[in-house]
Order: structure tokens, then C-alpha cells, then sequence
């Protein structure tokens, strides 16, 4: 993969501003694109699309190829006469810079309930649009249509305790006929959220700008993918669990972390040359144009953990499909626009594995900081082909992170004045300026520390339940000139590199 030198900015949609409690495709994101124009940016990487399960988490979704209903606009679809203006006369008074899930879910699909009823009054359009995602997606929007429409019917529990019939795919005739109204909304939200997006990506896309997407290695145990394709994982005939995912016990936990999803029968997919795992990529790129994989390491050696473990520390490390997958996905796509996330111990094969396709890996620059942080992750020590980022949706924003160690005294944050020859007031800047001026292709900035936002902002926790990816910004919170500072650093750090015969001045919106 060919990729040019360019930075951009890490912000998922729910975190645009806006009035329905939270983030979505409407005019906020094409505003959040022009914003990105202006500034001289040519990336907007988001977090997982698809919709939200357990601890309304993107990377714990319902399926892997389905995208999120909450994102849908309920402006675009007033603009098509779906929704009224009566619709809007009880908006919640939301925290523009927190999301209420709960409050959010039940008022929006109640928009999308009075929307998908005006939809069906116009059956041609029903017909002949509708109709047509449907058959091109039919492949997963069948099962997962069904799925969400079954978890609706049993009032949102896990599958495994729906009616045994439905839950072990029995009677599928029918449970379609008694689900049929739900099974249309459901696809119904499908096909508006995939003409939302695909307009919106369309519009980045016009002005410049490439969408980095994301894909969780695994999937949820609560999913259409596992409910439909029960042989392809780790799973019993009962459902319950035979192996699941996690990292061993290291130095951030004496227990390691037990993620809890389902494995992959790997050597089964192999039969059929990884068929499940080609459309995924397939749909995955008619969403974006590059894709980041979370848990790269896994593809070379996964950590399984017996199904009825408490901890992660019982486990073993057994070989994944290697370069294989990638050869059978290279065959259909050809060169493979893949960023790999391949933080944590990683080792010698898995970079093996990273280099052979030449994708670019990831450095965190707070991971480098301090006498002790890890020198490989500082700018003087990257190679060109990697990404760049300040910090991650994992960590702590780079101003909370600063201040933390200042208050432990830790000297992390002396450390980092000495590195960058700095003693002002806005350390942050100051990093970004060094990822910025790194020799690494790619360079995104989390927008939190775009705003210098402090742990206020943080996007998650890892192993916690609860208040996280609720963080939002507002219009007001850009500083003036912001647009016009980073346009001048894309300049100044030629991201993207000047062509030649072209001017210093690039042309872009006014701020």
C-alpha cells in the first residue's frame, strides 16, 4: 500500500456536536469535514461504525458489517419529508458535551419508528431502494435483521435465552412471518444509515479527504455474526463458550484481560478460503478507504482462554492464521489499504507479519515519554512507514496525562520540556508539533488534544463498565485561528508534500 504523507484527526461521529443528544451524519459532519478541509487535513479516522452492544462500546458491536442507527440524522431525514417539524417539538434538553445512551436510544428511535412508518406510505421507493440494498446486502442483512429483531421480541436479553427455537435458528420461516414489520425496520435503518454515510463519505472524498475506518479483530459473543455463523467460532452447540479472547497477565495486570469474545475456527475458514472474512474486508472498504485492524498481533498468535474462566491468567498462546488470510483477501483486493495496530509485546513474527505486507504500524507518543517511557515510540527513532498519534481512545488525553505526572511528580513532565526544549504553557501543542514533524507517512491527532482538553475528555477506560465513549465537543470550544495554525503546520511539515510546480499556499475554505 502506497500511502502519502498526510495527518489528520481521530474523532468518531458521536462525538460531533449537534442537538439529538448525540453525533451524527447530518450537517455537523459535513461541517466537521469542511473544518478538517480548512485546517489543511486529508484524514478523518473514526472508531468502529456498526451498532453498539454491551457498554455501548464500537468495538463490542452486533455486527460486523451493519452500521449504527443511533448516527442516523434526523434532520436529512426531515429534508426528505420523513419526519415533520411537529417530530422535533420534544427534543431532550442534552449535555452538549456528554452522551445519555439510554435517554438518547429511546428518543431517537422513536424518530426513526415515526420516519420508517412515513417511509412505507411510499411504496415505490420502498420497493425499488430499499429493495435494492436489500438483495446487495442480503448476504448479512438477512441474519442480522432477523437477529435484532428477534433481541427486540425478548425485549433486548441475550440470545441464548430467546425461545429455544429462534435462538437455535429452528422455525426460521416462521419467526420471520411473526417478526416481519420489525424485520423491516430493521433493514430500513440499514439502508438509511448506509445512504447517509455513504453521501457523507462521498462529500470527505470531494474535498480531499481519505475516511480511516476500523476493525475489531474480534467480534461480540451477543452478535448476528456468531448467532448465524455459530461453526465458524469457538462456540458449543448450546452456546456456550468453549475458548475466548484476551492478553496474558503483563505489567498493566497480574491477571491479564479477559475480553470474553468468541475465537475463530480458523483451520475451518481456511476451507473455503476465509469467505466470511473477504466480505468483511469487502463491506468494510465500501465504508472507508483505509483500515485500521485493532489487535493486529492476533493474526500471527492469539491468547485463548478456556470459556468458563475468571481470569486471564489460565491461558495459552496458539498460532493464527498468519499470512494466509492476507494472501486470500490480497487475491480479491489486490494491494490492502491496512493500517495494523500492533501495540502491547509484540513479537519478532508478528512484525514478520506486519512487513511482509508492508502495512504501517502505530506509535503512541506518550508511551515514549519520561526516563523510563519506551524509546521506540519517540520521533527520533520512527521509520516512514507508520501512524503517528498523540495518544489513543484507550489513554488518557495528552493534557490529562501531562498533568497527571506533574502531580505525581514523577518527572515525566520535566522529562518532556527537556525533550522538546519547552517551558510554556501548552505542552500538548507541543507534542503535536513533534508528531507533526516525525518522518512517519501518517499522523493523526486525537481532537481532544486538538482542543487541549484534559481526562474530562477521555473517550475509555479499558476494563471498566460504564461512562465511557460519552465524550462530545461544541462548535465553541475551537480556538480561534486553530484552522489556519494547522494548515500552516501541514505546510510547514509538507503533509501532504508539495507537488511540484505548486505554490506554499494551499488553496482551502476560509476558517
Amino acid at each position: 500500500m502506497k500511502l502519502e504523507r498526510s495527518a489528520g484527526i481521530l474523532l468518531h461521529p458521536t462525538s460531533l456536536p449537534g442537538k439529538y443528544g448525540i453525533g451524527d451524519l447530518g450537517p455537523n459532519a459535513y461541517g466537521f469535514i469542511d473544518f478538517l478541509k480548512s485546517s489543511g487535513q486529508t484524514l478523518w479516522q473514526v472508531f468502529p461504525l456498526g451498532p453498539t452492544g454491551y457498554g455501548d462500546s464500537p468495538y463490542q458491536c452486533f455486527s460486523a458489517f451493519a452500521g449504527n442507527p443511533l448516527l442516523i440524522s434526523p434532520e436529512l431525514l426531515q429534508n426528505e419529508n420523513l419526519l415533520g417539524g411537529e417530530d422535533f417539538n420534544n427534543i431532550p434538553n442534552y449535555n452538549p458535551n456528554e452522551i445519555d445512551f439510554g435517554s438518547v436510544i429511546n428518543f431517537k428511535y422513536e424518530l426513526l419508528r415515526k420516519a420508517f412508518s412515513n417511509f412505507k406510505k411510499k411504496q415505490i421507493q420502498f420497493d425499488e431502494e430499499c429493495g435494492d440494498f436489500c438483495k446487495k446486502n442480503g448476504y448479512w442483512l438477512d441474519d442480522y435483521s432477523l437477529f435484532m429483531a428477534a433481541k427486540q421480541f425478548h425485549g433486548g436479553v441475550l440470545w441464548t435465552e430467546w425461545d429455544p427455537s429462534i435462538a437455535h435458528r429452528k422455525n426460521i420461516s416462521e419467526w420471520k412471518n411473526k417478526l416481519k414489520d420489525e424485520i423491516e425496520f430493521q433493514k430500513f435503518l440499514q439502508f438509511v444509515f448506509d445512504k447517509q454515510w455513504n453521501s457523507l463519505r462521498s462529500y470527505a472524498n470531494q474535498n480531499g479527504i481519505k475516511i480511516i475506518g476500523d476493525l475489531p479483530i474480534f467480534i461480540a459473543y451477543d452478535s448476528a455474526d456468531l448467532w448465524s455463523n455459530r461453526e465458524l467460532f469457538t462456540v458449543r452447540d448450546d452456546g456456550s463458550l468453549e475458548s475466548v479472547a484476551g492478553v496474558p497477565p503483563d505489567y498493566f495486570s497480574a491477571t491479564g484481560q479477559l475480553w470474553g469474545n468468541p475465537l475463530y475456527r480458523w483451520k475451518l475458514m481456511e476451507k473455503d478460503k476465509f469467505s466470511w472474512w473477504r466480505k468483511r474486508i469487502s463491506k468494510l472498504l465500501e465504508m472507508a478507504d483505509i483500515l485500521r485492524i485493532d489487535h493486529f498481533r492476533g493474526f500471527d498468535a492469539y491468547w485463548e482462554i478456556p470459556g468458563d474462566a475468571t481470569t486471564a491468567i489460565n491461558g495459552r498462546w496458539v498460532k493464527g492464521p498468519g499470512a494466509k488470510l492476507f494472501n486470500a483477501i490480497k487475491k480479491e483486493h489486490g494491494d490492502l489499504p491496512i493500517i495494523a495496530e500492533d501495540l502491547g509485546v509484540i513479537t519478532d513474527s508478528v512484525e514478520e507479519l506486519r512487513d511482509h505486507f508492508n502495512f504501517p504500524g502505530i506509535k503512541i507518543l506518550q508511551f515514549g515519554l519520561g526516563e523510563y517511557g519506551d524509546k521506540k515510540f519517540l520521533p527520533h527513532n520512527h521509520i516512514k512507514n507508520c501512524v503517528i498519534h498523540t495518544g489513543s481512545h484507550d489513554n488518557e488525553t495528552t493534557a490529562g496525562f501531562l498533568t497527571s505526572e506533574k502531580n505525581k511528580n514523577s518527572g515525566v513532565y520535566e522529562w518532556a520540556q527537556k525533550y522538546l526544549n519547552y517551558y510554556g504553557d501548552n505542552m500538548t501543542f507541543e507534542l503535536i508539533t513533534a508528531a507533526y514533524s516525525s518522518v512517519a507517512t501518517i499522523c493523526v491527532i486525537p481532537m481532544q488534544d486538538i482542543l487541549n482538553l484534559g481526562n474530562e475528555a477521555r473517550m475509555n477506560f479499558p476494563g471498566t463498565l460504564g461512562g465511557n465513549w460519552k465524550w462530545r465537543f461544541t462548535w465553541e470550544q475551537l480556538p480561534h485561528g486553530i484552522s489556519e495554525k494547522y494548515r500552516e503546520m501541514c505546510i510547514m511539515y509538507e503533509r501532504p508534500p508539495l507537488k511540484k510546480n505548486q505554490n506554499a499556499q494551499i488553496d482551502v475554505a476560509d476558517d
